[in-house]
């Protein structure tokens, strides 16, 4: 027994009591109802303290709604993200969850294989938007083929371009580039004005930093199967597939021509090293402009210099696909109240509902974003990248650390100067093994 089947058995240990119902042949759990009859009920539902700091209208217009039409109460109890799994493990298996929960959307795969949440497919249709939902939370909360859901989007954060409005414009571009070869002339103009800067990127683009140079590979295969797709019972690579190297091509140029000493590197220092000056644009999450300009750990003086766009694609209005953070909703398939479980669900995830949260977080439809973006100027980037195609990694709870450090031992070898199509081949080589268990 290898370690990553080794951790699906004690995943499946840990969480056989949420499985031993399931009727549903594969992953998931039973199949999901929609219950308006909860007169002297109530259900339980956890949700992480970021609602409760960021959006507790949201979540409280839900209950209100909720019992209107059920006749149940609502106990929300809050969470935290430190030890969570751990605590929903546990409750999972000593017949303890709770009627409707929180997930993040790289935690999921697991409760969904192991048949810990009840199958919402049969209801999707009747949740808001759920024909627009986002590609990258949907795609978490479905099983590893993409044919069923288990856990409904709830919010997202997305990465972008950070740049040094300033910096741009001293180098005559005055208008934020739409395309990547608009990009590409841009760094090329910044470059020139500060070659007299020691170890100055125009764009820091770390070799490990492999959430990007994935998106721009995904920028020329597409969205769907990014990295690994699941082909029958087996998971088949495409990080070798000749568009996807075409893409990582357009990262490997950027990296060589406007990136310096980056190749070994990974994006968690990137914050800190843009906020000493010679660092004109990075690509991150738009909460880094504040760790930029953090007065402990960046530089203040940033703080109205630095500007935001969806990172440019190919096209005008085409972002390159952006990997989407964030949560998701379900209902454990033993939860005492499964069908009110999925209503309230239904109604905290409703337009109402996530239009309201849009004043705070990307909402889970791309028909909803528009509400987000007008929340804040500052929300215009995060909305872009969020409508545009955005990807996700292989649903599989088999996905684990080791990927990840394959991938990036290999785009660090591209940036080193390493053949792509023989560099992705090894990661590829790994991933598939550990995928296929």
């Amino acid at each position: 027994m290898n370690r990553k089947i080794a951790a699906v058995a004690a995943v499946a240990t840990v969480l056989v009591a949420s499985a031993c119902s399931s009727s549903s042949s594969g992953s998931g759990g039973d199949k999901a109802t929609l219950s308006k009859d909860g007169k002297g009920k109530k259900i339980t539902v956890w949700l992480m303290q970021d609602a409760q700091k960021g959006w507790p209208e949201v979540v409280d217009a839900a209950k209100k709604e909720f019992t209107e039409q059920t006749g149940a109460e609502v106990d929300v109890q809050w969470q935290t993200w430190n030890n969570y799994t751990t605590k929903l493990d546990t409750a999972l298996l000593s017949g303890n969850a709770p009627d409707a929960l929180e997930v993040g959307n790289t935690q999921a795969a697991k409760y969904i294989e192991a048949g810990s949440f009840v199958d919402l497919t049969g209801v999707k249709s009747q949740f808001d938007n759920s024909d627009k939902w986002l590609d990258s939370v949907a795609a978490s909360g479905q099983s590893a083929d993409g044919t069923k859901t288990y856990a409904v989007p709830y919010y997202a954060g997305a990465r972008v371009l950070i740049y040094r409005k300033d910096l741009f414009d001293a180098a005559g571009v005055t208008q934020a580039p739409t395309t990547i070869d608009e990009l590409k002339a841009a760094l090329t103009k910044v470059k020139a004005a500060n070659a007299g800067t020691a170890n100055f990127s125009a764009l820091y683009m770390p070799g490990q930093n492999w959430y990007s140079a994935v998106a721009f590979g995904a920028g020329q295969f597409g969205v769907k199967g990014v990295i690994a797709k699941k082909d029958g019972d087996k998971w088949a690579g495409n990080l070798t597939d000749p568009k996807f190297l075409e893409g990582v091509k357009t990262w490997g140029d950027l990296q060589k021509d406007f990136s310096v000493g980056g190749t070994t590197n990974d994006e968690a220092t990137q914050d800190a090293m843009m906020a000493k000056g010679n660092i004109a644009a990075i690509i991150g999450n738009s909460w880094e402009v504040g760790s930029v300009a953090d007065p402990k750990i960046g530089d203040p003086t940033l703080k109205d210099k630095l500007a935001t766009i969806a990172l440019p694609g190919t096209a005008a209005g085409t972002p390159t696909p952006a990997f989407l953070g964030g949560s998701d909703l379900a209902v454990p398939s033993k939860a005492a109240n499964p069908g009110l479980g999925a209503t309230f669900l239904q109604i905290y995830t409703n337009t109402a509902q996530q239009t309201l949260l849009a004043k705070h977080a990307i909402p889970n439809a791309k028909n909803l974003v528009a509400a987000y973006k007008q929340a804040d100027p500052a929300n215009k980037a995060t909305g872009e990248a969020a409508e545009g195609a955005t990807w996700f990694i292989p649903n599989s709870p088999l996905w684990s650390g080791a990927d990840e450090t394959a991938l990036k031992t290999a785009f660090s070898a591209i940036a080193a100067g390493g053949d792509p199509a023989t560099e992705l081949k090894k990661a590829q080589d790994v991933i598939v093994k550990d995928l296929n268990g």
